[in-house]
């Protein structure tokens, strides 16, 4: 067994729930402490959701600055019973690894601190300075995590210049995908309030479903941007419609539309909410009827294109896999969003992520030592980089 894999085996075997850690973070800062990292916890929540955040630091910040970042906790299981093994205990099949967070995402945790051993073995004095970034509150509300930390380094002026999330980026075999930006995300919640009454007397009444479907498919059929070389055009759906009384006779006296923007750097939050108020009030929403709109931004948008950690990282796989990484922005959101805000090159690098969040989730065998190797390969190009620049 491989140290990648066995440490892997620890972590999966601590059943975080978000936002649960059950001593994951110890578990790995005294892995670090053991090679020269200072690490400090930091907690931050309720005491009902109690987060816990670890950052660790190799140097002084005196040098160029590379972050592994990632997430401690997990999703719930699911049904247990479904399950082919029990979730947090390890087990071995048919060439693969299951449990709870193999893929999403202990593997790349254990993957980056062996890497660090394993670069700080040969380097015993590297020209780069490395740090751990980990949360339990990525899998959750993401309100007490990350973004909390990045907040307090922010005021610290530490120093961070290259970022690598562990997130689960690859397709059919590691490396073969990295996410080098994400899109933005920004949900709206509209209520538009009519006036209730007997569904045969639609003159006594007003229907506010009627009154907001003009207003709703323009904004379906809206083109908000054309994207660009990296990213998708921007889109807008609606992920949920609520009203009537439940009575097949009663116009609503109110409808709440639930939608969501998915938006590219081509536009900024302030221009699409801009916008879609134009649309509403175009459609007499302000005049004829009364309506609320509530915005909640839940992460701008971020872009790392080639340059020095994009090339470090592309270079490691093709010595290690020997193939040619995809670069993406697919997908969902990840606490990049939140790092991207205080360090400038930010990229996301972990297995594939097929079975993420599903029961029976599981990582290939094959997988986990590539992935290791790639990160240390990271650290070799990136002080290789710095070297060759003094």
């Amino acid at each position: 067994m491989t140290a990648t894999l066995r440490l892997t085996e620890q972590l999966i075997s601590r059943p975080s729930v978000t936002p649960l850690d059950e001593g994951c973070q110890a578990l790995i800062a005294e892995r670090l402490t053991a090679l020269g990292f200072t690490c400090e916890t930091i907690e931050s929540g309720p005491p009902e959701f109690r987060v816990t955040n670890l950052w660790a630091r190799l140097g002084q910040g005196k040098n160029p600055t590379l972050v592994f970042a990632g997430h401690t906790d997990v999703v719930p299981t699911g049904p247990q019973e479904q399950w082919s093994s029990p979730p947090f205990s390890p087990s071995h099949r048919e060439g693969k690894l299951f449990g709870r967070g193999a893929s999403d995402m202990k593997t790349s945790l254990a993957a980056m601190v062996v890497a660090c051993e394993e670069f700080l073995a040969l380097s015993a004095k590297p020209s780069i300075d490395i740090a751990f970034l980990l949360t339990s509150d990525e899998e959750g509300p993401a309100l007490d995590g990350t973004v909390i930390v990045c907040r307090e380094l922010q005021k610290r002026q530490e120093r961070m210049d290259w970022c690598i999330v562990g997130e689960p980026t690859s397709v059919e075999r590691t490396g073969d995908m990295i996410k080098n930006g994400r899109r933005g995300t920004m949900s709206g919640k509209l209520t538009v309030k009519g006036v209730q009454g007997h569904i045969a007397y639609p003159h006594l009444a007003r229907n506010p479903i009627h009154m907001a479907a003009p207003a709703l498919a323009e904004l379906a059929n809206t083109e908000w941007d054309q994207g660009n070389a990296y990213f998708p055009p921007t889109s807008w759906q609606i992920s949920n419609i609520h009203g009537g009384t439940g009575a097949s006779n009663v116009i609503p006296g109110s409808v709440v539309i639930d939608f969501n923007f998915r938006f590219c750097t081509e536009s900024t939050p302030e221009d699409l909410q801009q916008r879609t108020v134009s649309i509403l009030q175009g459609h007499g929403l302000e005049r004829v009827v009364d309506y609320d709109l509530y915005w909640t931004v839940g992460g701008l948008p971020f872009l790392t294109p080639p340059g020095d950690l994009v090339d470090a990282v592309r270079m490691a796989i093709e010595a290690e896999a020997g193939i040619t990484t995809q670069l993406s922005t697919s997908g969902g959101t990840s606490d990049g969003r939140f790092i991207s805000q205080v360090c400038p090159q930010v990229i996301e690098l972990g297995p594939p992520n097929a079975t993420i969040h599903k029961i029976d989730e599981h990582v290939a065998l094959a997988d986990i030592e590539p992935l290791k190797n790639i990160y240390r390969r990271t650290l070799e190009n990136l002080a290789a980089g710095t070297d060759g620049r003094r």
